[in-house]
């Protein structure tokens, strides 16, 4: 059985390097533009530093896979296309796509350019994955983070292609970025946008009550000063419901499967995904060294793999509110 392989985060150069040198084995990364879906201020990479990047991991035997997962329309298709032709230009291993047509795009203009198919395709069987994979030839499915392990497990078994599926980092519970209310209070839908909250709707204001965070007017939070504030998400803003106030939609914790790496080997999962463009090299940099040596532990000895103290400690002080969850993959009253 091939080893599982490490995917991690690059949201600029210095991450991209941290990430390589940290010992992922494929980074992934994004456009300056609305192509991807962390299309941030400051984010990102243009042509100079995503060819720098792909040479700096090619010479220490690592790949990179550029996201191009948000869906293109008819007035700007050809900024998708020319995406496309850019990660064939300067040399990416594989692109990370979601759209029907621009898949069929990139299979038919560049047919030695591997095609991985993006969690924003929402593609939860195996019949999904393999119509994917014979019209368009994709290799690799990122798997959508709403499958416990018996339905990964089903789904790995009748399909030749592989399985990727996210290890750690933020969770979505709107159907990966399909987000009516994130579109409702920001005028534009995140997979098109390329972002849940765009820079440009966010308003921080400080009141007596205390800091407040709103979205094109609409409040997400309030904050005390004694409380540490996040970027505004609609999904995990609190909101007065019922006399009372919480985060009536999605609690701040991070996915975290470290202690599921054995079972994911025995189902055939060839690689895991970690979550955080838009975090600091530093992050990526321990991130990706915690989990480069659980895989190797895994690797080693998989009868023998045990979850070392220290890195669920580490990782916890990294994870959103300091939570952690299995997310769907437990589901123990099923």
């Amino acid at each position: 059985m091939p080893a599982v392989e490490l995917v991690c985060p690059a949201g600029g150069l210095p991450a991209l390097r941290e990430a390589v040198d940290a010992g992922a084995d494929w980074v992934y990364a994004g456009l300056r533009d609305d192509t991807n879906a962390r299309n941030f201020p400051a984010l990102n990479f243009d042509d100079a530093s995503l060819g720098a990047g792909i040479r700096y991991a090619h010479q220490r035997g690592r790949k990179v896979v550029l996201a191009i997962n948000t869906y293109p329309q008819a007035h700007n298709w050809t900024r998708w296309t020319d995406a496309v032709d850019r990660a064939q230009w300067l040399g990416a291993d594989a692109i990370i796509a979601a759209d029907p047509g621009l898949l069929r795009y990139a299979h038919r203009k560049h047919p030695k350019l591997e095609l991985h198919l993006s969690v924003q395709g929402s593609a939860t069987s195996y019949e999904a994955i393999n119509f994917f994979h014979e019209q368009f030839g994709i290799r690799r499915a990122v798997l959508p983070r709403v499958l416990s392990l018996a339905q990964l497990e089903l789904v790995a078994s009748r399909t030749p292609v592989e399985m990727e599926v996210f290890g750690f980092g933020g969770l979505c519970v709107m159907v990966e970025g399909r987000c009516s209310l994130s579109g409702y209070a920001c005028g534009a839908s995140p997979n098109m946008a390329g972002a849940c909250s765009p820079a440009h709707a966010v308003r921080w204001t400080d009141t007596a009550q205390g800091l407040e965070s709103r979205l094109n007017g609409v409040l997400i939070d309030r904050y005390s000063k004694r409380e540490r504030a996040a970027y505004p998400t609609v999904c995990k803003g609190r909101y007065e419901s019922m006399g009372e106030t919480y985060h009536a939609f999605e609690e701040p914790t991070s996915l975290n499967t470290l202690e599921l790496l054995p079972e994911f080997a025995r189902i055939g999962v060839r690689a895991v995904k970690l979550e955080g463009r838009q975090r600091s090299p530093a992050y990526v940099a321990q991130v990706t060294r915690i989990w480069r040596a659980a895989l190797d532990a895994l690797e080693s000895a998989p009868g023998r793999f045990k979850l070392q103290a220290q890195w669920r400690t580490e990782l916890a002080a990294m994870s959103e509110g300091s939570q952690q969850t299995l997310g769907a993959f437990s589901r123990p009253w099923k």
